[in-house]
């Protein structure tokens, strides 16, 4: 991100002191020099508060990750000063600072990183009086998708012959051994001849491969002038006239001769000219266009959209995995019975409360002394209970340490004010059941009144490994993004972006 921007002129004023907290200064100002040294050693540093700029996004595309069909970024929380701003309207000049060009973000699921999104412009979008123009408000931005760089792998290879020690007998090629000629092992002394057996030499035998030194023939044989078969190691060789000889050289021949010196003056580097071309694998960013980057516009169906939270930072941090590891499907199918039984008693009690009146029964004209039968009661069976589509659990650690939270997911068969969305987000208490911290019910024909609840995942929006939940509040036409803190069973929400139409 762009350095931190400067803070308000009004935040950094100072206000004058209460008369009554100015006296006390003063007065503990004069007790300080009566102190003893011991407990002015007791005092200690207090470590400056971390400053955390961190925005927070939805990355939302579709087709393949790698080259989707079409994508874009939209803007939600960004902590600055210790508190949140709506990303899409802060320092809006007329860019949101969130989407400036040159902004990285991390795709992160659940907190590991699965990749960076690099912005390269960003729009004001409009809403329209068209039918695709749904969602479309409010300012996006738009960057290219970057893979993670793959693992380093070794490239030694394990060799195919394996080394072998070359011994001094032939007969074994995998273990050395000593010769007949070989003194006995650790006796310090010359090996013996056996009985019968003639004497070696220390010549070793003729070796075809043998290396051997041989004299040139135009060198003087020197035998010839010491007369004896012998060379002697006193004797000097003739002079040879083509022979090189070595000398060292005088100051006055290292001096070059008066009019051959030169200069080398600096030409600079190759890669300097503007003219020089480049190779690059694919397109670079920086010359990629609005054709190259299509922009995701509407709001596509919820099988073809994906959603991923977008992270960018000031300062390098290491990621953090929330995400909850089922022990095994046991305990996974045990959770999920618990939350569906949650889901279905918030559904019961969503239809109780949102039921039609029954109509007033027609009254009795019959005579009254008319004859009844009376009529066996029979009991009828209750319903099966309605399926639960598109089901989803998700477990999380929101902290170190800290209790899993669950969040799950589902709707029901049917159209309008039969089809209903449910939302539950529960902590598991110390005898084993949900307790619950958020409960959402709606229908799709009362979304403006009560909005669906969509988790996109989990976020540490304030750096603090900490992650709150990031859901999605559809409405008809319009959304919002909102962060919710859970603890002790307890959801807060944190924070609420504007709508967008």
């Amino acid at each position: 991100m762009e350095p931190h921007p400067p803070t308000s002129r009004l935040a950094r004023q100072s206000k004058p002191a209460a008369p009554n907290l100015a006296r006390a200064l003063a007065t503990l100002a004069c007790a300080l020099p009566l102190l003893s040294p011991s407990l002015l050693a007791q005092t200690h540093k207090v470590a400056k508060t971390e400053d955390v700029v961190r925005a927070v996004g939805v990355y939302e595309w579709t087709g393949d990750m790698a080259k989707p069909a079409a994508s874009r970024l939209i803007p939600v929380s960004l902590f600055i000063n210790g508190k949140f701003e709506d990303a899409a309207v802060y320092l809006a000049r007329p860019v949101p600072f969130a989407l400036l060009t040159g902004n990285v973000y991390d795709l992160d699921k659940s907190g590991v990183p699965l990749g960076t999104l690099d912005l390269l412009f960003s729009r004001h979008l409009v809403p329209v009086d068209t039918a695709t123009a749904d969602y479309d408000d409010g300012w996006f931005g738009y960057g290219k998708f970057v893979p993670p760089p793959p693992p380093k792998t070794s490239t030694l290879k394990a060799s195919k012959t394996l080394p072998v020690i070359n011994a001094i007998d032939d007969d074994s090629d995998d273990k050395p051994h000593f010769s007949a000629r070989s003194a006995t092992p650790g006796s310090g002394a010359a090996a013996t001849p056996a009985p019968g057996a003639s004497p070696t030499t220390d010549t070793p035998a003729d070796d075809p491969d043998r290396p051997t030194m041989k004299r040139h023939p135009d060198t003087p044989d020197q035998t010839a002038s010491t007369g004896s078969g012998s060379s002697d190691s006193g004797a000097t060789p003739a002079d040879d006239p083509d022979r090189p000889t070595l000398r060292r050289r005088s100051p006055a021949d290292a001096k070059p001769p008066k009019g051959d010196q030169g200069s080398v003056a600096g030409v600079g580097s190759l890669n300097d000219d503007p003219n020089r071309p480049l190779l690059h694998r694919g397109k670079p960013a920086a010359a990629l266009t609005e054709a190259d980057l299509p922009k995701l516009s509407g709001l596509p169906g919820d099988a073809d959209l994906h959603q991923l939270v977008a992270v960018s930072d000031a300062a390098d941090r290491p990621p953090h995995d929330f995400t909850l590891t089922w022990t095994d499907e046991n305990e996974h199918q045990a959770i999920l019975a618990k939350m569906q039984e949650a889901a279905r008693a918030q559904l019961t009690a969503y239809e109780a409360a949102n039921a039609p009146t029954p109509p007033a029964p027609p009254p009795d004209t019959r005579h009254p002394n008319t004859k009844l039968r009376r009529g066996v009661a029979h009991e009828v069976p209750p319903p099966p209970p309605e399926p639960l589509l598109d089901e989803q659990l998700k477990g999380y650690y929101l902290s170190y340490g800290g209790t899993p939270t669950y969040v799950y997911s589902a709707h029901t068969d049917g159209l309008g004010a039969s089809l209903r969305f449910v939302t539950i987000v529960a902590q598991v208490g110390p005898q084993g059941e949900p307790q619950i911290a958020i409960k959402s019910v709606t229908d799709a024909a009362h979304l403006d009144r009560t909005p669906r609840m969509r988790l996109v995942d989990v976020v540490d929006a304030e750096a603090s490994n900490r992650a709150s939940l990031l859901f999605e509040l559809r409405a008809h036409n319009s959304r919002q993004f909102a962060l919710y803190r859970v603890i002790g069973a307890q959801a807060s929400q944190t924070f609420l972006t504007g709508s967008t139409q």
